[in-house]
C-alpha cells in the first residue's frame, strides 16, 4: 500500500500548477494514495493471453485502398487555404 505524505502532495500540486491550500493537502494526499493503491491492484491482475483491444465491442476500422495517385487537383486542394498565391499555400514570414 502506497501512502502519499503531505510534502509529496504539495510537490505534485506544484508540478501540476494547481493552487491547493494547506488545509486541503490531507484530502489530496489521501486521493493520490487511493489512486496509487488502485494502480497497484491493476498491476496484480493476470492478463496472460489477453489480446489488446481498441474498443469493448469487436469491430474493424474502415480502411481505404492504399493506392498512389498523381493528385492533379491543386485548385481543389488550395480552395481551403486561407491564402494561396500562384498555385501555392501562402504563409506569413516567421523568421526575420
Amino acid at each position: 500500500m502506497s501512502e502519499i505524505d503531505l510534502e509529496t502532495a504539495r510537490k505534485v500540486a506544484h508540478l501540476a500548477r494547481i493552487a491547493v491550500p494547506d488545509d486541503a493537502l490531507p484530502a489530496l494526499a489521501q486521493e493520490l494514495s487511493q489512486m496509487l493503491n488502485f494502480m497497484e491492484q491493476l498491476g496484480e491482475v493476470d492478463v496472460e493471453g489477453v489480446e489488446p483491444m481498441t474498443s469493448v465491442t469487436p469491430m474493424r476500422l474502415k480502411r481505404r485502398k492504399d493506392a498512389v495517385t498523381d493528385g492533379d487537383m491543386p485548385t481543389k486542394i488550395l480552395s481551403n487555404a486561407p491564402d494561396a498565391r500562384e498555385g501555392f499555400f501562402a504563409v506569413p514570414k516567421v523568421v526575420e
